[in-house]
């Protein structure tokens, strides 16, 4: 990395920063379940001299924060919950709960915006008001859309919203972000095919929705590679193929298959569920037998707008040297309701040489705090200097 500009206030809370980590990293909780996460956090926040709401999109965390005078209103959000995953690396700090585990790094996104929180509540060195979000059910549950239905914008007059995300492979403390469309939208499909089941040597007295089902498996990659305009991002993998008989002489009445889709506009997303449901009804009318498609969208499209991310590398290039261009990811990030709502950025922070996140041996890097913790204090006192 580059040389960084770490603010010594951030330098003298490391230890602190790193104790919490830790602490919350023993305790991980899954997704809207982040009752001793949520209480920790705002048992901080409250000694910090902040207002606090609690329950907030269901288990979510607010943390309001006032300058010298009246301003704009940015919000810095973390996310909080962990996975249901076995951790198998041999920390000092593993976690405790049995099949639960911060694969995600989600505990070194609380704990650096709680030391950001802390220098900022010390220092009060911005003109406005600051909102500390930390969200629950990131993984996969949708806390963002909550705490957002939840009236979170409103309620506190939020003008702007800045997320972060460690990120193996990068240098640590390192940054890299990029305009527009970012983290892909993650859709899902759940299609049982129903057919006449049979002996497995009676084969024309079937209807046989293994080989109907098959067919579907094939045809559905034609999504990408005959529908899409080969410059657009569109993945459709099926995951799991399940038959209603197990016997190795049964034709199946029922075949179920499920997967995902990946997508980077509202318009190669409508195109992705049009053509799943018209190839998957198609073969099965062609077979003789019947498709029930579920299609369920999930996470948006997450979108950084122009401005904001401009604002938010320049940011990251004072505090590390440097900000890099990233990449497009094909993962999914809930806190694409929040840019929805708001303008804002999400930008990348570098975890170094470990395992990727979602990996049993994941572990965050402890000596990314400082960038992490001085890129949001820097974004405060940027966008909101005091006069």
């Amino acid at each position: 990395m580059n040389e960084a500009k770490i603010h010594p206030e951030v330098e003298a809370i490391g230890e602190d920063i790193v104790a919490t980590r830790r602490h919350i990293h023993q305790r991980p909780e899954l997704a809207f379940a982040e009752y001793e996460t949520a209480k920790l956090i705002a048992e901080q926040l409250t000694a910090m001299g902040m207002e606090v709401a609690t329950e907030v999109g269901r288990t979510g965390v607010v943390g309001l924060l006032h300058g010298a005078v009246e301003g704009p209103c940015i919000a810095l959000r973390a996310d909080m919950d962990g996975l249901p995953i076995q951790e198998t690396g041999d920390l000092s700090f593993k976690s405790q709960n049995e099949g639960v585990m911060h694969a995600c790094g989600h505990d070194g996104h609380t704990a650096m915006l709680l030391g950001a929180a802390k220098y900022l509540a010390e220092t009060r060195n911005f003109d406005g008001t600051v909102v500390v979000i930390f969200q629950p059910a990131e993984e996969g549950g949708g806390g963002g859309r909550e705490m957002c239905e939840d009236g979170m914008m409103d309620r506190w007059g939020i003008q702007e919203v800045y997320g972060m995300h460690n990120w193996p492979g990068m240098p640590v403390g390192s940054f890299a972000i990029r305009p527009g469309a970012f983290f892909a939208a993650t859709d899902q499909f759940d299609i049982t095919f129903e057919g006449c089941g049979g002996h497995a040597a009676k084969p024309h007295e079937t209807v046989d929705t293994t080989v109907l089902a098959s067919q579907a498996v094939l045809a559905l990659q034609t999504i990408a590679s005959r529908n899409a305009d080969p410059v657009d991002q569109v993945v459709v993998s099926v995951t799991s193929f399940e038959t209603s008989s197990k016997a190795f002489n049964v034709i199946p009445q029922k075949v179920q298959i499920k997967g995902t889709v990946r997508t980077m506009s509202p318009e190669m997303r409508a195109l992705a569920e049009q053509r799943i449901g018209e190839i998957c009804n198609g073969i099965a009318t062609t077979f003789g037998g019947t498709a029930d498609i579920r299609y369920i969208r999930g996470y948006p499209v997450m979108v950084n707008t122009e401005a904001e991310t401009e604002f938010a590398a320049k940011v990251a290039a004072s505090v590390s040297g440097s900000c890099e261009e990233a990449p497009l990811v094909m993962g999914g990030e809930d806190f694409a309701f929040m840019l929805e709502e708001r303008p804002g950025a999400y930008i990348l922070v570098g975890n170094g040489d470990t395992a990727m996140v979602h990996h049993p041996e994941y572990n965050f890097d402890d000596n990314a705090i400082p960038a992490g913790c001085s890129w949001w204090a820097e974004i405060v006192e940027q966008r909101m200097p005091a006069a």
